[in-house]
């Protein structure tokens, strides 16, 4: 097995203290505070990172938990790191801790509307594919809807969860004028979507928008620049797929025409 690089064994050993410290044989659910990164790191003589947040992000959608922290996990749960209320976050034991695409479904061939121009200067991943999906407007396109960007990486606050950053945030409507707001949760390079994003996603919309439709929505870029599309939604406190749908971004003389019926079966 591959030695993991430093600063993922530097994460690991913080977040093991931390879990450790506070874990006790039964318990399903229990919190700490944001400061325990830095006293821990203080007691174990860790160069703290500058980005203390992404000792959290890490284990949300980039790397796995110390062999420790999994074997406490009971058969088919796993533990995930949620907001609980300022500067405070809560380990919780739930059946999915991640959301991955499905190896076996069928690519759905687009025409690329994206403009070269915004490739070119595209800084990271999850800006190229938030850019990519809403120029070949594939959110119309998955949900079958007329919708709007709204605001991107909107900084905001959860009732009960604290600070919360959606990566982008839609509007739409139906063709019966029923209004939606879709936030969108985007990674790409080694990211996966979480259901911890998700999940605040959803919370939001129920405390800023109530009355209105919640159809949360995660982008993932694939291999060979596929872009899988999820609609996700809660369902007995568990992140539950409604929907999947893969998408190849071509040129038009790539089109399949004999695909384009098989579409509509």
């Amino acid at each position: 097995m591959a030695k993991a690089p430093p600063r993922e064994n530097t994460y690991k050993l913080l977040i093991e203290k931390i879990f450790f410290d506070h874990f006790e044989p039964g318990k399903t659910a229990f919190q700490f505070a944001r400061e325990e990164i830095e006293t821990v790191a203080s007691a174990l003589s860790i160069k703290l990172p500058k980005n203390q947040g992404d000792v959290i992000y890490a284990f949300r959608y980039r790397i796995d938990y110390p062999d420790s922290i999994k074997a406490t996990q009971p058969e088919g749960q796993n533990w995930i790191i949620e907001g609980a209320g300022r500067a405070g976050y809560r380990f919780k034991l739930v059946k999915a801790q991640r959301v991955l695409p499905r190896a076996d479904l069928v690519r759905i061939s687009v025409p690329d509307a994206t403009p070269e121009l915004i490739r070119a200067y595209a800084l990271d991943d999850e800006q190229a594919l938030l850019a990519i999906v809403r120029y070949n407007r594939l959110i119309d396109t998955f949900l079958g809807l007329t919708t709007y960007s709204l605001q991107n990486h909107l900084r905001t606050t959860v009732k009960g969860i604290g600070q919360i950053e959606i990566d982008e945030l839609y509007v739409g409507l139906d063709k019966r004028g029923c209004h939606y707001v879709i936030p969108v949760q985007a990674k790409g390079g080694k990211d996966q979507i979480g259901v911890v994003q998700t999940t605040q996603d959803i919370r939001f919309v129920e405390e800023k928008f109530p009355g209105l439709r919640c159809r949360a929505i995660s982008a993932q870029f694939m291999d060979d620049g596929v872009i899988a599309m999820f609609e996700l939604t809660l369902q007995d406190d568990e992140i539950r797929v409604v929907d999947e749908r893969h998408y190849q971004l071509v040129s038009a003389d790539q089109i399949d025409r004999a695909a384009i019926s098989r579409y509509s079966d």
